[in-house]
């Protein structure tokens, strides 16, 4: 059974960092795009970043230059750096996993979802 778990999420002021991680099992995602994206209370769920098998990379506009994806193919994991946080980056990040969504940025793209972390980012 194909499970993504995430992990890194906290509490943290202003101008700090966090790391998620995000573990796959089940099977390999090697040959998967993965992604991450956030939910924050009341709003739609939004891109941040993501990495194809062939190690193309995107990102959002609003985390672009503070946000590194990265990903272990080894570990079977992808990382998020999040450096300079701001309190608009509060949310519920979460990681996803396709075979190759057409549309990356695209939440509905993606088959296999993690359950989330939640991040909070205080002023």
């Amino acid at each position: 059974q194909e499970q993504l778990v995430e992990s890194g999420g906290g509490l943290v002021q202003a101008g700090g960092s966090l790391r998620l991680s995000c573990a796959a099992s089940g099977r390999t995602f090697s040959s998967y795009a993965m992604g991450w994206f956030r939910q924050a209370p009341g709003k739609e769920r939004e891109f941040v970043a993501a990495i194809r098998n062939g190690g193309t990379i995107y990102y959002a506009e609003s985390v672009k230059g503070r946000f590194t994806i990265s990903r272990d193919n080894a570990k079977n994991t992808v990382y998020l750096q999040m450096n300079s946080l701001k309190p608009e980056d509060t949310a519920v990040y979460y990681c996803a996993a396709d075979r190759n969504p057409p549309r990356i940025r695209v939440h509905q793209m993606y088959s296999y979802w993690g359950q989330g972390t939640q991040v909070t980012v205080s002023s």
